[in-house]
């Protein structure tokens, strides 16, 4: 389908961006659109899918860092309880680990936000239409950097020590014993690269991978 193409009827649009002036400014751009339409917008994850579920958009516009969940675990609930609601990520971090982890969650297409809204909305359109929509650049550095090397215990151990809490308090949070803690915190840093846990999971959030 030429990106260009009009659909008979307005493309219905669920914004979900947390920053109060960006989620305005896009929803007034768009809405300049003849054929889409905001139906709603939302400021944390955890709204998207009630969002989605009351105004059923068919195209649903998720920033990846939110308050609550994620844009990217929004997008895994939206593909199981809003099939038919297409997910298109749209973000500040161009990192190949998200764009990985977006394609596994169900995502139809992934942009950063430096764009033009033309383009925005031509890919909406595209995601519409059945398309996927990768940022080329972002399609390359992912395919280069391969895939995420931590296992889901790694990543849950590194997202607990963010604000530097105890083995102990990790161990209690997690239901661990803190001997495997320290295990998985081992085995992360191994796969960083790194010296410690801190710079683990700083490794881990430019990558990507948490």
């Amino acid at each position: 389908m030429p990106q260009d193409h009009r659909p008979t009827r307005c493309i219905r649009v669920l914004l979900a961006e947390d920053q109060g002036m960006m989620r305005g400014a896009l929803a007034l751009l768009l809405g300049l659109e003849t054929d889409i339409e905001v139906v709603a917008q939302v400021g944390t994850g955890d709204a998207i899918v009630d969002a989605a579920l009351l105004h059923r958009p068919d195209v649903a516009l998720l920033d990846i860092e939110l308050p609550g969940i994620s844009g990217l675990e929004a997008a895994a609930e939206l593909r199981d309880q809003a099939p038919g609601c297409r997910v298109l990520i749209l973000t500040t971090f161009g990192r190949p680990g998200y764009l990985r982890r977006a394609m596994e969650a169900g995502a139809a297409g992934f942009l950063v936000k430096d764009g033009p809204v033309e383009e925005l909305a031509a890919a909406i359109r595209r995601v519409l239409a059945g398309e996927t929509v990768v940022d080329p650049a972002l399609a390359a550095a992912a395919l280069s950097a391969g895939p995420n090397p931590l296992t889901a215990r790694e990543r849950d151990v590194l997202k607990a020590s963010v604000d530097g809490a105890a083995v102990s308090d990790i161990a209690a949070r997690l239901h661990l014993s803190e001997s495997t803690v320290r295990n998985y915190l081992s085995s992360a840093i191994g796969k960083t690269g790194t010296r410690n846990r801190m710079e683990a999971m700083r490794e881990a959030r430019q990558q990507g991978w948490l």
